[in-house]
């Protein structure tokens, strides 16, 4: 209410629009309460409100609080504005610098949260009042005379913020008079640390880095074990870096070390295959990469529908005249879409034998994890097509003659 009623009052002058968006969660009895009491706020200083009402359901070991604020960041991304203005303070900063702490979390997660961030999606956020400490704030809201809603679940000190919030806080404000402003101020200096450790990773990578269609970004195995050899802690700044540009948490201390060793210590021709945060870590062509994880074995069924959905993507059908799958093959066999067996052979030529598809694959420099994950086109129980691999002209629609266009979409 405090940053609302601010921000209302500096809007003409600063020149900007200004609008208001309120996250509706329904956990708390009061939640429509909240939202009508939002409104008549907005309405009073002829702010514009958006509701947005969103669904919680808890993911497999998220806080009810974590996937809360994940539901709401993701509804802030849809509003239509430049920046997004939050009204997190010091207190709240402090009270992050503490939890990350408590859980051995080194510059970036000491760094609390950022005065200001871009997503990658959505408005900019920003927090202009994340140096003040919550008893400025109060006095503010006293002295303009400002109502607000207080969150019951702020009492539950079975939360741990909350149990900060009440039981050590004031505890350390009583001890140390500069609480909350010295733990911004030191959340502030993590976060220069953080940056230069980032620029310390993106040095390094520019020798162990690069990116193509196939890979993303990969890192040169051989240089990273290198590295880990002469500079183990630059080794492991890289590789949480690396794993931050692939959108991944970063793992544990133990499984961070686990992970590189692995890595860093195999064999050239070994085959590693490391599961973190949903995807694999793995090698290829003496690059470290990350891919997505096997799929299970699919078979299914193809009756004419422009789009097959399969398990990791959607196979598409599209009308044509002359090349692609025939469609008097189509009419003539059932056609099924299945997963790769071993042992597929492909004959992609007129009057050639049929080859090895993994040999195929091979000489089209497709990734292992992505062999394992295309879909192979059966006519019956012929082999017809696999895409991006070719067709067997058997099953291919001559000239001027109706055919379909394969293009396989994985997610």
């Amino acid at each position: 209410m405090a940053l609302l009623d601010a921000l209302a009052r500096l809007a003409p002058e600063l020149g900007i629009a200004l609008s208001a968006a309120h996250v509706h969660h329904g956990l708390s009895a009061h939640a429509d309460a909240w939202a009508t009491f939002c409104a008549t706020e907005c309405a009073a200083r002829n702010v514009p409100l958006t509701v947005h009402r969103v669904r919680i359901e808890r993911a497999g070991g998220e806080s009810l609080e974590a996937t809360a604020r994940a539901e709401r960041y993701a509804a802030l991304a849809t509003v239509d504005a430049d920046v997004i203005a939050l009204a997190h303070h010091a207190d709240d900063q402090a009270e992050t610098m503490l939890l990350q702490l408590m859980r051995g979390a080194g510059p970036p997660g000491l760094a609390a949260m950022p005065a200001q961030r871009s997503p990658e999606a959505g408005p900019a956020l920003l927090r202009p009042l994340l140096m003040l400490p919550r008893s400025v704030i109060e006095a503010y809201v006293q002295a303009r005379g400002l109502a607000w809603v207080d969150d019951e679940s702020n009492a539950d000190l079975s939360v741990k913020r909350n149990f900060i919030r009440h039981d050590i806080a004031p505890r350390l404000a009583q001890a140390f008079p500069g609480y909350p402003a010295t733990l911004a101020r030191a959340a502030a200096h993590q976060a220069e640390a953080a940056q230069l450790a980032d620029d310390l990773a993106q040095h390094d990578a520019g020798t162990l880095a690069t990116r193509d269609d196939h890979s993303g970004l990969t890192l040169d195995r051989a240089a990273l074990a290198a590295l880990y050899g002469r500079a183990p802690y630059r080794a492991r700044n890289v590789f949480r870096w690396f794993l931050r540009q692939h959108g991944l948490r970063a793992p544990s201390t133990s499984r961070l070390a686990a992970m590189l060793d692995q890595l860093a210590l195999a064999s050239a021709d070994a085959r590693v295959r490391l599961r973190h945060s949903g995807v694999e870590i793995g090698f290829h062509r003496g690059r470290v990469v990350v891919h997505a994880p096997a799929v299970a074995p699919f078979a299914i069924a193809w009756h004419g529908e422009s789009a097959l959905a399969l398990p990791h993507g959607s196979l598409e059908f599209s009308p044509c005249v002359g090349g692609g799958l025939a469609r008097t093959s189509v009419a003539a066999d059932i056609v099924t879409v299945r997963s790769r067996a071993g042992g597929e052979r492909l004959r992609t030529a007129p009057g050639r034998p049929a080859r090895s598809l993994k040999r195929l694959m091979q000489e089209a420099a497709i990734p292992f994890w992505q062999r394992d994950c295309l879909p192979l086109v059966f006519c019956a129980d012929a082999l017809a097509l696999v895409p991006g691999i070719g067709i067997d002209p058997a099953f291919e629609a001559g000239p001027n003659t109706p055919g379909y266009s394969v293009h396989w979409r994985p997610t």
